[in-house]
C-alpha cells in the first residue's frame, strides 16, 4: 500500500492523537506573510485540519488539497461554517490551478510525501510575485539517554524493527538540507525557526499515536501488535506516564 493513505484509514484516530502546532509558529507565520482577510492561502495535505484554524481565523481564503478521500471529507464537515474554506481531494501533484494564485502556500508534516522537483516548482508557480512558503514539520523525540522508559522503548523496536539509525532531537543537517533544498528551487529570504513542546501520554494514548504513523500501520499485524504490547507493558512499569519531546522546524521564503 502506498503509505500516504494510511492516514486515511483511521481518521477520527488521526485527529484526536495527532500533534497541534504551537501559537508562535502560527504568529511568526500570519507575521512574515502578512496574512489578512484579501488574501488567499492554500493547504497541502490537509489531514484532519491541525494547522488549518490559525489561517481560516484571519479571514484568508483557505484552498485546502488532501489525497485521502475520508479525510478530505472529514476537514470538509469540521470547517463547514467558515465560508472561506474549500477542500479538494486530490494530490498536489494533480492539483490544477492557474500560476500566481495564492499569497502563500503552506503545509504540516506533508510536504515531504511530494517529490521534490515536482513539489516545489508547483509551489513557486501558484505563489504570487513575493507569496510566502511556509513548511514545517513536527518530529516526535522519545529516546533521552537519562530517561530509562525511553531507553527501554528503543530497546523494544530493535527487537521488531532493527535499525542503525541515530535518532536526533535536534537535527541541524536535515535542516540545512531543507533550506539548501528552499533555495535552490529560487526562494529567497529564508527564514528557519525551531520550536519545543512537550505532550504527556498514558499507555493507551500512545499506543494510539503510534497507530496515526504511517511506518507503523504499514507493518504486518503480528509484528506490530508485539511491538504495541511491548511498549504498552514498559509504559505501566513506569507509571502509566511517558513524555514526547516535539521538535518542530519552520522554513518561511519568499517568491
Amino acid at each position: 500500500m502506498d503509505e500516504r493513505f494510511t492516514f486515511n484509514e483511521d481518521v477520527g484516530n488521526y485527529d484526536k492523537w495527532r500533534p497541534t502546532y504551537c501559537k508562535e509558529l502560527f504568529n511568526d507565520i500570519i507575521q512574515f506573510s502578512e496574512l489578512n482577510k484579501n488574501k488567499k492561502a492554500v493547504e497541502v495535505g490537509i489531514g484532519t485540519g491541525q494547522a488549518t484554524m490559525p489561517f481560516l481565523i484571519t479571514g484568508c481564503y483557505v484552498t485546502a488539497i488532501e489525497l485521502g478521500k475520508e479525510l478530505a471529507e472529514y476537514s470538509k464537515e469540521k470547517f463547514k461554517k467558515y465560508e472561506n474554506f474549500s477542500v479538494y481531494n486530490t494530490s498536489f501533484e494533480d492539483f490544477e490551478c492557474d500560476d500566481s494564485s495564492f499569497d502563500i502556500l503552506y503545509s504540516a508534516t506533508a510536504f515531504h510525501w511530494i517529490p521534490e522537483d515536482i513539489g516545489y516548482p508547483k509551489a513557486l508557480n501558484l505563489l504570487k510575485n513575493c507569496g510566502t512558503i511556509a513548511l514545517f514539520w513536527n518530529k516526535p523525540f522519545v529516546n533521552r539517554e537519562d530517561d530509562l522508559l525511553h531507553q527501554k522503548i528503543q530497546s523494544i523496536y530493535q527487537k521488531y524493527r532493527p535499525s542503525n539509525d541515530k535518532l536526533l532531537e535536534n537535527d541541524s543537517a536535515r535542516y540545512e538540507k531543507i533550506s539548501r533544498t528552499i533555495r535552490s528551487y529560487g526562494f529567497r529570504d529564508l527564514q528557519v525557526k525551531l520550536y519545543h513542546q512537550t505532550r504527556v501520554f498514558n499507555s493507551s494514548g500512545y499506543i494510539s499515536l503510534l497507530n496515526t504513523y504511517s511506518d507503523h500501520r504499514s507493518m504486518t499485524e503480528s509484528t506490530k501488535q508485539l511491538l504495541y504490547n511491548e511498549i504498552e507493558n514498559a509504559i505501566l512499569e513506569h507509571g502509566d506516564v511517558i513524555n514526547v519531546y516535539d521538535t518542530i522546524d519552520l522554513y518561511l521564503a519568499r517568491k
